[in-house]
């Protein structure tokens, strides 16, 4: 099988736990992520995609994966970053039941 990605073939994306990513296989485009409470909440702090990959929904596709793991996992998601906040979740609001439930920012 081509570790290239075709039309309408999703990404593979990989959990990288030692530093907390989830990355394309190439390790090129990534989500980071920091745990909170005791390891019950992923707060996803950064998202990045490289010029060359853009246009290709891999944030998309990686803020998936990382929500799936949470949901898996019992864990709740503080969405930090402004991609998974401001873009990811309005376009995908089935995922708002996985939203951490004390609002951390309103501390920041």
């Amino acid at each position: 099988m081509a570790a290239t990605t075709t039309a309408g073939e999703a990404p593979k994306i990989v959990w990288n736990q030692p530093q907390q990513r989830f990355e394309t296989e190439d390790k090129k485009a990534y989500l980071q992520y920091a745990l909170r409470d005791g390891g019950r909440a992923m707060d996803i702090v950064h998202t990045f995609v490289p010029p060359s990959k853009r246009g290709l929904g891999l944030a998309s596709h990686l803020c998936v994966s990382a929500f799936q793991h949470a949901k898996t996992n019992s864990m709740s998601v503080v969405p930090t970053c402004s991609y998974v906040s401001d873009t990811f979740l309005p376009r995908n609001p089935t995922w708002n039941s996985l939203l951490y439930s004390e609002d951390l920012k309103s501390h920041m």
